[in-house]
């Protein structure tokens, strides 16, 4: 996030866009509902009448997939309307004329076809966004989980760019992460392209400064792959073995027949969990790793906040750290590097890490520090590009509309896409073990219009089998206008009725995300 928490409470404007942010980040939701209370304006852009869409003046029901159409749209009535921050894009702002070239063939009309939307909804909500005095953006993983993400995501960028609704408080382009941590494992170089604080793998001057740090001769500067990439590789016998830390693709990674093909082929997999879950079943070795309560360490939250973590309780059985696993195994490997405990682990990754420099254990003792933080001095950063951008003025980029990589057919009608619940977390490895969260949510379901569940003689209730061009699942039909007709939902936290095993492999060529949230399916009803 480039901005705090606490700050969407001061906001005038919140305009959310691929985010079911009262269910997948609920303390978040409760921020923005007590900032309506106090007079905030909501915009809501997603293809579900989601629950925030409720509190919303204004809720574009977009189809999946089209965001850019979106983005662009509300820029061409921006332009035209002359509401832009003219005095912010001259001076904190370059190429702007490539921005206005590609928006000013984005009229609302056509946004709005594309989108399948109104076109005056477009328009309202773009003269709300630039003419509010605090304007903020939140998105989350509907936003990035295309084929197009990085456009996406971009085009978030223009908008708070044009209407200079960056680098003020309550302002700013905010993504809710995803999961506990993955901001820290992302600032920690747990990415194929970085070391520590976004450093890049690819830059000689950086691979010599960590070779350095570490001890070695050199460091490849050839980026690694991704998750997507290297089960890929996998499957064709290019790597031979997979360590997987954490993380459960047989339930969270997208054609899951692929990818039980992929870790099958493996020579030898290793996991890394807390619990033996359905990736865990398929690996030769199983480590057994502490909970977040048994162990001390930090976290970094979605407003870059590094936090202590102290342990509360004992691990069962032979469960250890994560850091004491792979200090041994690092060891065996010939690096013979010891760490006495999590400080020591962190003060080395700070003097490496100039975003976090400043943190030390004693200064988060009470409570966290924002990043970047340069020195023990510094206070820590609520929010991002006040005054500067990182790179000095801020790039908009001309962004033309691109449509996903697989679209509905005579075959594949509908579209289907994926996402989260308020009961579950991710693959359920967890929450799947609670009853209580159980009761309230047992099982996958699909989303149906009434009319496409009439079209097909599907009722409330009734098992539909449904099908994409990489599997089948069945699941139980909820009949409702959620979504509209030509979109079906699935949630994809269930191993039963897995909507991964739907969903398309297609990868965003720059940040190599699969695209989860848009692909063709067909359903009927099951025999």
């Amino acid at each position: 996030m480039t901005n705090s928490i606490d700050e969407f409470l001061d906001a005038d404007v919140i305009f959310i866009v691929g985010s079911n942010t009262t269910e997948n980040h609920p303390v978040i939701g409760a921020k923005v509902r007590q900032a309506r209370d106090r007079g905030a304006k909501i915009i809501v852009a997603d293809p579900r009448k989601i629950d925030i869409s409720k509190d919303a003046v204004i809720h574009l029901q977009i189809i999946p997939g089209t965001n850019v159409a979106l983005a662009n749209g509300m820029m061409n009535v921006i332009l035209e309307k002359g509401i832009e921050n003219k005095g912010f894009i001259a001076e904190r702002t370059e190429d702007f004329d490539k921005l206005r070239d590609v928006v000013k063939e984005y009229t609302p009309e056509r946004a709005a076809e594309i989108c399948e939307v109104d076109a005056e909804d477009i328009i309202k909500a773009a003269e709300l966004y630039a003419t509010a005095g605090k304007s903020s953006i939140i998105y989350c993983m509907g936003i990035t989980q295309h084929s197009t993400g990085t456009n996406n995501v971009m085009s978030m960028a223009n908008l708070a760019n044009l209407c200079g609704q960056i680098g003020r408080e309550s302002t700013g382009v905010n993504p809710l992460r995803g999961q506990n941590n993955v901001q820290g494992a992302c600032d920690m170089g747990a990415l194929p392209t970085s070391y520590p604080a976004y450093q890049a793998v690819a830059n000689p001057e950086i691979a010599e400064k960590f070779a350095k740090a570490w001890g070695v001769e050199s460091l490849s500067t050839k980026p690694g792959l991704t998750i997507v990439e290297m089960l890929n590789a996998a499957e064709k016998g290019d790597i031979k073995m997979l360590y997987i830390m954490g993380e459960n693709p047989m339930v969270s990674d997208p054609d899951l027949n692929h990818v039980k093909h992929a870790l099958e082929s493996t020579d030898f997999l290793v996991v890394q969990d807390i619990f033996l879950t359905e990736t865990a079943e398929l690996a030769d070795v199983v480590l057994p790793a502490t909970a977040f309560a048994e162990k001390d360490g930090t976290f970094s939250n979605t407003e870059r906040r590094v936090q202590r973590v102290r342990k509360a309780v004992n691990a069962p059985g032979e469960a250890r750290a994560d850091w004491a696993i792979l200090m041994d195994i690092m060891n065996r490997l010939g690096y013979e590097k010891k760490y006495k405990n999590p400080e020591e682990i962190f003060d080395e990754m700070r003097a490496v890490t100039p975003s976090y420099a400043g943190i030390t254990y004693e200064r988060i003792n009470d409570i966290g520090i924002q990043w970047p933080c340069p020195n023990e001095e510094h206070p820590g950063t609520r929010f991002l590009h006040s005054g500067k951008f990182a790179r000095g003025k801020a790039l908009f980029m001309g962004i033309e509309y691109i449509k996903s990589a697989e679209l509905p057919d005579e075959e594949y009608p509908l579209i289907l896409t994926t996402g989260r619940l308020l009961y579950h977390y991710h693959t359920r490895s967890m929450s799947g073990r609670v009853e209580g969260l159980n009761k309230k949510s047992p099982e996958s379901f699909i989303e149906i219009h009434p009319d496409t569940a009439s079209s097909i003689g599907v009722n409330e209730g009734d098992m539909v089998k449904v099908a994409s061009r990489r599997g089948s699942i069945t699941v139980k039909a909820r009949v409702s206008d959620i979504v509209d007709k030509n979109v079906v939902f699935i949630p994809f936290h269930f191993a039963q009725g897995a909507a991964n095993k739907l969903t398309n492999a297609a990868l965003d060529p720059k940040s190599k995300i699969p695209e989860y949230k848009v692909c063709a399916v067909q359903i009927e009803k099951a025999v």
